[in-house]
């Protein structure tokens, strides 16, 4: 079995999700609730790094402390922490995609769905 990893989701014609992948970008029940224009507003450095720092902070710490929430709501979608927990396992051994663009060699993935493969594919302790 291979390793999974993060691909590119495309919206060009002819493009195809792999059959091993699940589409994990915002529109999806993994989706990342915390907003680049958010992070630019808030001047949080590089914004796609501060959402993905977010988001991952979001599924390890819950509401402890009183910085997060367990529901967000983007427009008409919610953005639930415990499904996502929940539904882990459903991306075990999964390449994942998102739209966000791929990392140049060597340099850190600043996509939520980094975030996701590394927590679905640890295992437990």
């Amino acid at each position: 079995m291979t390793t999974p990893h993060r691909i590119q989701r495309r919206r060009t014609k002819g493009w195809r999700k792999p059959d091993n992948a699940v589409i994990v970008s915002r529109p999806s029940r993994f989706g990342n609730p915390f907003l680049i224009k958010d992070a630019v507003e808030a001047e949080m450095g590089n914004p796609h790094s501060a959402c993905t720092q977010l988001y991952s902070e979001w599924l390890r710490v819950g509401t402890e402390g009183g910085w997060y929430q367990e529901t967000y709501r983007v427009g008409r979608q919610v953005f639930d922490r415990r499904r996502v927990l929940d539904e882990l396992h459903l991306l075990r051994g999964k390449d994942l995609a998102c739209t966000c663009p791929l990392p140049e060699p060597g340099q850190p993935d600043h996509c939520h769905a980094a975030v996701l493969l590394n927590l679905a594919n640890t295992p437990a302790a």
